[in-house]
């Protein structure tokens, strides 16, 4: 376990986009019969979910976050020193997409630029990444930009998928503050679990071919993907998070010195409602005490986080001081917990793109 601590830094300012187009979960029945669409809308509480349209990718979602973040912000872009591109699901193989950002959006060439490709994990993952730049002397301002498009990384015809996720991405402004106190980090990882999340050709381990193109059924119950499309492990990935997160959230607590009844928000990445129902109940939490935007939004991996807070709490973090604790975990394996102070976070309306 990896437990970082960092002074006056925090999460000055957030914003979130997603697609305008809506997908009604209840009527995603081409390839199922509705009875079995119900049941695993009522399984997963996953109503609606956000598609981007062909040629929309997480960097345009993700430049429109930003551009809101710093239109409402009003702070100017040669106040940015860095830009921190979290992403599964990137414009390019090469060059990164973060390069790209940082000349759409008008940073200065002098601002660092880089990607980070983690999953479900990924956006407390770049916070402490965002947060260690901050603390060094003369750097004012990282922009932490997080999109995904994993509406197309799973195949139509794979039931275990094809209910779950979703496309979004979010803006978060990165700086110092005196009232943001202390922040705890817990990072971790463990590669032995690689194969429960996985998409196993396109890459240059097992680069694509016409075969590896080719749908095919995949199990005994007829679900059908290419070798290019991800698939998960669901059992496995739920008894992962329920052995490693609670522990992972009491230990992350322990070294911050807080009690349960100290966090006002638990917010969790938004696997699906049975598992974060779960984590809650183990961990003894009130259910008031986690927000949730699966419901609307889906699975949209390490936008889930930011994206919950964006569209669950701006009035809240807006108006009061208040103590949060944020986990993601999933693909890889990896996990993260923080605990922040926001001292009174500026959060935009969510921006809807046609």
């Amino acid at each position: 376990m990896a437990n970082l601590t960092f002074e006056n830094i925090g999460l000055k300012a957030l914003a979130a986009a997603v697609p305008a187009n809506t997908i009604d979960n209840l009527s995603y029945t081409k390839h199922f019969p509705a009875e079995d669409v119900k049941e695993i809308v009522e399984k997963t509480g996953i109503k609606e979910r956000r598609f981007a349209p062909e040629g929309m990718t997480s960097s345009d979602l993700c430049y429109h976050a930003a551009r809101k973040l710093l239109d409402d912000t009003g702070v100017s872009p040669e106040e940015i020193d860095g830009l921190i591109f979290v992403s599964q699901t990137p414009d390019y193989r090469m060059p990164a997409t973060s390069v790209i950002l940082q000349e759409r959006l008008g940073l200065a060439k002098s601002t660092f630029a880089f990607d980070m490709n983690l999953g479900c994990s990924a956006f407390v993952y770049g916070m402490s990444v965002a947060y260690s730049f901050v603390q060094q002397q003369g750097f004012r301002n990282v922009l932490l930009l997080d999109g995904e498009t994993r509406s197309r990384v799973y195949h139509p015809k794979d039931r275990k998928t094809a209910f779950l996720f979703g496309d979004g991405a979010v803006a978060a402004l990165i700086g110092k503050g005196d009232g943001f106190g202390k922040s705890y980090f817990s990072l971790n990882s463990d590669g032995s679990r690689e194969d429960l999340i996985k998409v196993d050709a396109g890459g240059y381990r097992n680069p694509s071919t016409p075969e590896t193109l080719k749908e095919k059924v995949v199990d005994e119950y007829g679900n059908i993907r290419t070798d290019e499309h991800g698939y998960m492990n669901g059992a496995d990935v739920f008894n992962f998070a329920i052995r490693e997160i609670p522990k992972d959230v009491k230990n992350t607590m322990a070294f911050a010195g807080v009690e349960r009844k100290y966090i006002d928000y638990f917010v969790f990445h938004q696997a699906n409602q049975y598992m974060n129902s779960y984590l809650a109940k183990k961990l003894k939490l009130d259910g008031g005490k986690c927000p949730t935007c699966l419901d609307r939004f889906g699975n949209t991996s390490s936008v889930s986080i930011p994206l919950t807070i964006a569209s669950q709490l701006q009035s809240d973090l807006k108006s009061q001081k208040k103590k949060l604790l944020l986990c993601g975990f999933g693909v890889g394996m990896s996990w993260a917990t923080a605990v922040i102070d926001s001292p009174g976070m500026m959060i935009s309306d969510l921006v809807e793109v046609e």
